[in-house]
């Protein structure tokens, strides 16, 4: 998340998983006198055959700083500019003025013969441009390497630079480093022995190959959860997991060494442009992942808002302004995002935990890392600079899991809503299986009928058989027996013609008695003209009076099913002095509405009013309000009274409308 520019980059790994323990009892051991700088001249570094490494500390080089970036070897060798060299404990151990030169003396003393080579290896892999000279006397076998030169520039294909240190036994040698950076950087190193490097190379390098497995496992797993299931949260993990890797493969070097060892400017693009896009994926992973523009809309627009300022302005700085500002920048998008999540799990979002465990694993390396920024090196060591590197670990495998809790939370929901959905259909099917068995009844009773039918018809045939003798009284039997027939079929038809009937009032009765979805209440009420058929026939049930001049008698006006009084003119629509008076969405929706807002007792909320009825939140709110006050005044009013229908006659809040309905009046009686 942030970079590790100033972070030394030790060789062992063993105990990483350690450091915050050795973190911990270096804090309690620290004391503040034991930061005092050593007062002396620097102090030959000394090398022994028993030792395979040893961390150049401040007070064994001296520092003179070149801010006109000219001076050469010969130029740093003379008095005048020897009296400049400052001793590192005497001053910040941060290059703290990018594009000055900084030259380093260092002195080391072999202490007896050495079986083995020494080699210098500085830390940082974004030093521009390093001269080392293993010969103070002159510029022979200078090296000269560093970010802005290609990989193979190195003497050693290592991702930290090493110098070989030519030493004599029992003598003390200086060496000069010319060092220059774009960034503030620091000029922790160290001495390693051949046996040293061997021994740290393959730990090293092993468990970084296990970091950075650990990251591409996650990409392939994550990306194929993104293919089979479409969800883009994945895709955005995806993303922060990649930006992530790139941060590390251009701090820790592993990216120039191997990826774009020929492209010095690729990985300068690399070192800009990977922690902006840290920051501005993680930020809209976070986001989706919590949900905040649904969860904390007025909130989340100010986050983006952060994320999207913070990731210019250290865009900027990191191309022009080159100052630390950048660093603590970080800390706003990254607080409000921890916020967000906090405030998400408080309302009872459980996966927002495992962001807040991630962030706090981070915020721990972040703080040493700060603190090396600072120059404040107490705690700098293998497992405090690879903490950041142990965190990420945890925390992309930690928000992996997150990712699956929360897709899980989400299907169990789903599992929830479909459970409802199916006892609801289960009712439905009750119901049916209620009136196929009322069919069924009805054909049998019409089997029997039939049935009847034709023992009666054998009956009379016989008895015309038996009856040849006469056939005038066969045929008037025979006329009777027809004429019956007809009256049985005229029975049957009367009954079905009930069966229908019945079937119609007792689907009315069931949507005048229990929830319905509005395909079937729009059986009943199928378009604007039945309602307002129905709305008028229920307004005028007990007759026309004029609600102006009072009279009795009327005539049909220009709107549908309005009424025009004969003697004052004045026209009152079907929908005037009513609840859905000046409604501004269809009728038939209106109608809808007052009954599932009646059958749940005003207890139903807009936004899944708005859902059912494809209409916008603030038009369903107020609605919702309209027809609640109704409710409660029918409740008042009249409690026995458990009809929503009569909720349509509610008008008690039109009486401000009167003034607007004569306007209306006289102005159609004018047109007239």
């Amino acid at each position: 998340m942030l970079r590790t520019i100033n972070s030394p980059n030790p060789r062992s790994l063993t105990y990483v998983w350690h450091w915050l323990w050795l973190s911990f009892t270096a804090l309690l051991s620290a004391t503040p006198g034991s930061g005092a700088p050593f007062l002396g001249p620097e102090q030959p570094l000394q090398v022994e055959a028993s030792r395979a490494e040893l961390f150049i500390e401040p007070y064994n080089y001296s520092v003179l700083e070149d801010s006109t970036g000219r001076l050469t070897l010969h130029d740093v060798q003379l008095p005048e500019h020897q009296a400049r060299f400052v001793l590192g404990s005497r001053t910040a151990t941060n290059m703290e003025h990018p594009g000055s030169a900084y030259w380093l003396r260092l002195k080391v003393l072999a202490k007896g013969p050495q079986p083995q080579h020494w080699y210098l290896e500085l830390f940082d892999s974004h030093l521009n441009n390093i001269i080392f000279y293993p010969d103070a006397a002159s510029e022979q076998g200078e090296v000269h390497t560093g970010a802005d030169w290609p990989f193979t520039s190195r003497p050693y294909r290592y991702k930290n630079y090493l110098m070989r240190l030519p030493l004599s036994t029992d003598q003390v040698q200086t060496y000069y480093l010319r060092l220059q950076s774009s960034s503030k950087t620091s000029f922790l190193s160290r001495l390693r022995t051949e046996q040293g490097i061997a021994e740290h190379f393959q730990t090293e390098y092993g468990l970084l190959g296990g970091f950075y497995g650990i990251l591409l496992i996650m990409v392939v797993y994550n990306f194929c959860l993104f293919f089979f299931t479409g969800e883009q949260t994945y895709l955005r993990y995806v993303g922060y997991v990649l930006s992530c890797s790139l941060v590390f493969l251009s701090e820790d070097g592993l990216g120039f060494q191997y990826l774009w060892p020929e492209y010095p400017w690729l990985n300068k693009v690399v070192e800009v442009g990977s922690p902006p896009l840290l920051l501005l994926t993680f930020g809209y992973y976070a986001r989706q992942f919590l949900d905040t523009a649904q969860r904390l809309p007025q909130y989340d627009r100010w986050l983006r808002t952060v994320i999207q300022f913070s990731v210019v302005v250290l865009l900027i700085d990191a191309l022009w302004w080159k100052t630390d500002v950048g660093i603590w920048l970080y800390t706003l998008p990254y607080g409000m995002l921890f916020y967000a999540a906090l405030r998400v799990w408080q309302r009872g979002f459980q996966p927002a935990r495992f962001i807040l465990l991630s962030h706090s694993l981070v915020a721990v390396s972040v703080l040493f890392l700060l603190l090396r920024k600072l120059g404040i090196n107490t705690f700098t060591n293998t497992y405090t600079v690879y903490s950041m590197n142990a965190a990420f670990v945890l925390e992309v495998v930690v928000l992996s899991y997150a990712l699956g809790s929360k897709i899980k939370t989400i299907q169990e929901s789903t599992l929830r809503a479909q459970h409802r959905l199916v006892k609801q259909l289960r009712k439905k099917q009750e119901v049916q299986e209620q009136l196929v068995e009322q069919l069924r009844q009805n054909e049998e009773l019409k089997d029997q009928l039939n049935s009847e039918l034709e023992k009666l018809v054998a009956q009379r045939t016989q008895e015309l058989q038996l009856q040849g003798e006469t056939i005038a009284a066969q045929n008037r039997e025979l006329l009777q027996a027809n004429g019956l027939l007809a009256l049985q079929s005229a029975a049957i038809e009367k009954l079905n013609a009930d069966l229908q009937l019945d079937l119609q009032k007792a689907q009315t009765a069931r949507v005048l008695s229990q929830e319905v979805d509005f395909g079937e209440f729009s059986q009943i009420y199928p378009d604007k003209d039945a309602c307002l058929t129905y709305l008028a026939d229920l307004k005028w049930a007990h007759g026309y009076h004029c609600r102006k001049c009072g009279h009795d008698n009327y005539c049909e006006g220009r709107e549908p099913h309005s009424r025009r009084c004969t003697r004052c003119r004045y026209v009152e629509s079907a929908t005037a002095y009513t609840l859905l008076q000046k409604c501004k969405f269809s009728i038939v929706k209106a109608f809808y509405a007052v009954f599932l807002l009646h059958t749940h007792k005003g207890n139903y909320s807009a936004q899944e009013l708005s859902r059912v009825l494809d209409l916008r939140r603030a038009t369903c709110w107020s609605f919702s309000q309209k027809v609640g006050d109704a409710i409660r005044r029918q409740t008042a009013e009249h409690p026995e009274d458990e009809s929503w229908t009569r909720l349509l006659l509610d008008d008690s809040g039109n009486e401000n409308d009167e003034s607007s309905d004569e306007a209306a009046a006289l102005a159609a009686g004018t047109s007239h």
